[in-house]
């Protein structure tokens, strides 16, 4: 079976999308995968400077084949989903792929995120999955 590394960006201010998310990626059948986000018990607010907070965002983005978004509208006002889009694809000698979703039942969604992502799909374990699969 094939193992996928991802790099899920989030903010915690809205960790019940980021774990729900996380829940569908764990049910979903055949499917294995890293998670190589930034996690909420060793957060990189320690970071002092912007160079400081892309360099560690980009150490932990690096090994993902694939960076998923969550397309709530307030990413397209978060500075860090921001420099995450930016990293992914320019921080790398080849850039990564870029999985925008849009929450289930969501009435907006950023346009921003859309507008970066090689492709957006709807909340829903199979779309997600199979986009994952397509594009790694």
């Amino acid at each position: 079976m094939t193992f996928y590394n991802l790099f899920i960006s989030h903010s915690w201010s809205y960790s019940k999308s980021y774990e729900g998310l996380v829940s569908l990626l764990n049910q979903a059948d055949n499917f294995s995968y890293k998670n190589y986000s930034v996690p909420k018990y060793d957060p990189i607010h320690g970071a002092r400077t912007d160079a400081e907070l892309r360099e560690a965002i980009r150490k932990q983005m690096a090994p993902a084949s694939v960076v998923i978004i969550l397309a709530g509208v307030y990413a397209t006002h978060s500075e860090w989903i921001n420099k995450e889009i930016r990293l992914a694809k320019s921080g790398f000698s080849t850039p990564k792929k870029i999985i925008a979703i849009e929450y289930w039942g969501s009435e907006r969604t950023s346009q921003v995120v859309k507008d970066a992502a090689d492709r957006v799909v709807k909340w829903n374990t199979a779309s997600i999955v199979k986009a994952i699969k397509e594009l790694s």
